[in-house]
């Protein structure tokens, strides 16, 4: 069998880091991963990601792995009963890996998508999510699922979700500057100090509690300083947005930091950020998420 697929998904900010309590938040934000799909006759899955030839691909295969499974026996390009289903997946990505950007949920998102969109299938957003997330956890790339995250790069805006049921809780669409920095440095979010993280837990309730009323930045910049704390990242960068910004966290588990709020206000933050070794960039959130192209 042949057939080929296409999706871009958008990366995302954090609201709420799900790793002290299993709900968590997160924002889409403009910034794609593309997917390619080529279905073939092999039952073999083979990843590739552009410009890092030595990067772990199990995510990206599992992804279409997963959902060949889930799919391969419906669609105009089901599999003719004359031999097993695989296929080679390649991404290409604006977003840096191992940021807390949410580069996983993308390509996870985007794959799933585009294996779905190559077998012919046009497949429930949310189911399409949850395949994504199982993929994650298969892989080992994520200790909560990641739900959060993949959710938001999935249906864009803002949501609000329990990773430990991958319960969606809420779902808004949002329009704001944003404003991230990203460091020249990596943290995988599967090495992330969990104990740590639980400690924090009140303070995270406060957040989710905060989220689900609409207080999106109140509840972004709690949890800046309390996962800041946590996670052992300097929250200088917290205080250079403050008072002005509307919101400004740590995005996931780093190193990245993300802010919202007027173009006035994250332009005299890119002041300070500007000044710190890496890279600062201004964008806005989205308010569409995972798509074929």
């Amino acid at each position: 069998m042949d057939g080929q697929g296409r999706a871009v998904a958008p990366a995302a900010g954090t609201v709420l880091n799900a790793l002290a309590t299993g709900r968590g938040s997160a924002f889409a934000i403009d910034l794609e991963t593309t997917a390619t799909v080529d279905l073939d006759a092999t039952g073999e899955f083979w990843g590739e990601i552009a410009d890092a030839p030595d990067a772990d691909t199990d995510l990206v295969e599992r992804c279409a792995e997963l959902a060949v499974a889930e799919w391969g026996g419906s669609g105009d390009e089901r599999d003719d009963g004359d031999g097993a289903v695989g296929a080679t997946v390649r991404t290409e990505s604006e977003v840096p890996m191992a940021a807390g950007l949410k580069s996983s949920s993308a390509a996870a998102n985007a794959t799933v998508v585009a294996t779905a969109d190559a077998l012919g299938v046009e497949p429930d957003p949310l189911e399409a999510c949850r395949i994504g997330v199982r993929a994650a956890r298969d892989a080992g790339v994520t200790v909560t699922g990641a739900f959060d995250d993949a959710s938001a790069s999935m249906l864009g805006g803002v949501t609000v979700t329990d990773n430990e049921r991958d319960e969606l809780l809420s779902h808004e669409v949002v329009d704001w500057d944003v404003l991230v920095w990203w460091p020249d440095a990596q943290a995988f979010s599967a090495d992330a100090d969990v104990e740590r993280c639980r400690r924090v837990a009140p303070l995270a309730d406060l957040v989710a509690d905060l989220a689900l009323d609409g207080r999106y930045g109140e509840a972004m910049t709690v949890n800046g300083f309390a996962f800041c704390g946590a996670l052992g990242f300097p929250t200088e960068p917290l205080l250079e947005g403050m008072p002005a910004v509307d919101g400004v966290s740590l995005s996931g588990t780093g190193p990245s930091y993300v802010a919202v709020g007027s173009p006035d206000a994250l332009e005299s933050l890119a002041g300070h950020w500007n000044e710190r070794d890496g890279t600062t960039w201004h964008t806005t959130t989205r308010q569409t998420g995972c798509r074929t192209t």
